[in-house]
């Protein structure tokens, strides 16, 4: 079931919707990509630089697949490697946004994907990209931690909810 809510990003008005399932949207149309890192039952959160305790995740580069850019970004990010499953999407939309500007480098309405990865690989963490730390919380612990609007919620109980042994994984 889908779900809405407002956030207010830097004064601007974005209406946010996550939409489970396997259907992607336009790749052109894709803005980031972000992830639900699983290790022995607890959640990765990266500290990023200026932004606190975040998922790990981000722009996908020319040229990349999102499921390139997401295994980049955790590894940029986390030092980790592993096994991923899509799960849905995040619709980021600007239609009610008075301050968007149409030339700028979003869409009007714009994706983020999200994935789950079973990490299978913790590398040493050596803060060589954005991130200045690492950790692994309970998962009912992330709203107390990561930095993120209401609906990671939803994206966490969807992750969990797979059965990984019955998932069908890219490895990278």
């Amino acid at each position: 079931m889908n779900q809405s809510i407002y956030e207010n990003w830097n004064g601007h008005r974005i209406k946010l919707t996550w939409i489970p399932g396997e259907e992607k949207p336009d790749p052109a149309l894709v803005t980031s990509v972000h992830g639900i890192c699983l290790h022995q039952g607890l959640v990765l959160a990266v500290h990023v630089q200026g932004r606190g305790y975040n998922l790990p995740g981000g722009h996908v580069e020319p040229g990349e697949t999102p499921e390139e850019a997401f295994h980049r970004e955790v590894l940029e990010e986390g030092s980790v490697k592993g096994k991923i499953e899509y799960l849905g999407k995040m619709e980021v939309s600007h239609e009610e946004n008075a301050l968007f500007d149409p030339n700028g480098k979003y869409p009007l309405v714009g994706y983020q994907l999200f994935y789950r990865m079973d990490v299978t690989e913790r590398l040493p963490f050596n803060r060589e990209h954005e991130s200045l730390s690492r950790i692994w919380i309970e998962p009912e612990e992330l709203g107390y931690v990561v930095n993120e609007h209401e609906l990671i919620g939803l994206v966490l109980k969807n992750a969990l909810q797979r059965n990984v042994n019955q998932s069908h994984f890219r490895k990278r």
